[in-house]
């Protein structure tokens, strides 16, 4: 399962989610606005402050894909979401 941490705000989090739409990928998304506490748990996995941050599996920093454009360079390179 994929899951994206963003904000509503973020214009790389609503084209995240919309590519993630367009591969008709199912993602879980954890609006970090609502849920403060989940920020500081992500920042200390991947060490990023920023969103989108986008996890394929258990939220791990192994399982970490990044923001909206290591999405987007990892998806063109084949090195994920080939199945």
């Amino acid at each position: 399962m994929i899951t994206i941490f963003s904000k509503s705000y973020c214009p790389y989090c609503t084209s995240a989610k919309d590519f993630l739409d367009w591969l008709w990928k199912v993602y879980e998304e954890v609006d970090l606005e609502n849920h403060p506490e989940k920020m500081a748990e992500i920042v200390q996995i991947s060490g990023m402050m920023t969103v989108p941050q986008i996890f394929d599996g258990a939220i791990t920093r192994e399982n970490l894909i990044g923001w909206y454009t290591d999405m987007i360079t990892k998806y063109e390179a084949w090195e994920i979401f080939v199945s």
